[in-house]
């Protein structure tokens, strides 16, 4: 643990007391449902409050680490030590025209809603998808031939020594589930979508249409983080997982989905190991199988229990 009260008097000068808890369970915050304590959970309210704490991590050597809505994460049953930031109260969505500024804190899925609300079309394809704007950008999310890369105008970031940047799309090097923010340590504080007019009919039939594929095919019944795997070139990871015979294949609690292979759902109170135990034995199989190597779209943070 890294915790002292120094540490934690430091932390609510620079936002509140109601915006720092101590060993707070990360479980509360994961879509999967998993995860040990975060020595300091941090919720700052503005961005000069992030600037300020990521200059203490600094100062300090405290170790840092940032945490969205947790839709694409796996935490460690032992936690994580340090300060885990969290931007939950950086949510707002401004429309300026065929312009929308969303802070990293506000869900994707309501930024395309207020698009439709606009009647303006870009973002339909991000009706679906769980994550926060900053986690959106952090992955270059994407879903049904969309993704943030085609509406992303710029971005306004705090880099690893508390600076404040604005950057354009094309200084993201936004590629296939990827960009340069976790190799540059940036943390995300807003982005600007440029979108296109359209017709409020039309952009709702696309956003229901993609709804209901999302839900006919997806086990949102269960928590899970999403698609596990990136798709190989020339193959679609849930049909070679499928074709393994690994649906309904459990380790613990953990399950690779009877409804779509290419989600491992938390079925029955599993830990992060069990889940990560899964993961691995799917990547097992299916290169025994097929000679692929299914590479993780998924990110695992934190420690082991036994540390």
């Amino acid at each position: 643990m890294v915790n002292d009260h120094h540490t934690y008097e430091k932390l609510i000068q620079l936002t509140s007391a109601e915006n720092v808890m101590v060993n707070e369970h990360l479980n509360n915050h994961t879509y999967t449902h998993l995860g040990g304590k975060a020595d300091y959970f941090v919720t700052p309210e503005t961005y000069e409050q992030v600037q300020n704490i990521v200059k203490l991590a600094i100062k300090g050597q405290l170790p840092f680490t940032l945490l969205g809505n947790g839709s694409n994460l796996i935490v460690k049953d032992g936690g994580i030590r340090g300060i885990v930031l969290n931007l939950k109260q950086l949510s707002s969505i401004t429309t300026n025209g065929s312009t929308i500024v969303a802070q990293s804190g506000a869900r994707i899925i309501d930024t395309s809603r207020e698009a439709l609300a606009h009647e303006l079309a870009g973002l339909e394809f991000a009706c679906g998808i769980p994550g926060s704007v900053g986690g959106a950008l952090f992955m270059n999310a994407g879903a049904y031939g969309g993704e943030i890369k085609d509406v992303l105008e710029s971005t306004v970031v705090v880099d690893r020594e508390g600076n404040l940047l604005t950057l354009s799309a094309d200084e993201l090097d936004l590629k296939y589930r990827s960009s340069n923010i976790p190799d540059n340590g940036y943390i995300v504080l807003e982005a600007t979508f440029s979108l296109k007019n359209g017709k409020y009919d039309e952009i709702k039939a696309i956003m229901d249409d993609l709804t209901f594929k999302r839900e006919s095919k997806q086990p949102l019944e269960y928590p899970s983080c999403g698609s596990v795997f990136k798709r190989p070139p020339g193959y679609f990871a849930g049909k070679l997982i499928q074709d393994s015979g690994l649906q309904g294949k459990q380790i613990g609690g953990a399950q690779v989905s009877e409804k779509h292979a290419g989600f491992i759902v938390n079925k029955e109170n599993a830990t992060a190991a069990e889940y990560i135990d899964l993961i691995h034995y799917v990547q097992d199989t299916v290169k025994n199988k097929f000679g692929v190597r299914l590479e993780r779209e998924v990110k695992i943070i934190g420690e082991d229990l036994n540390k």
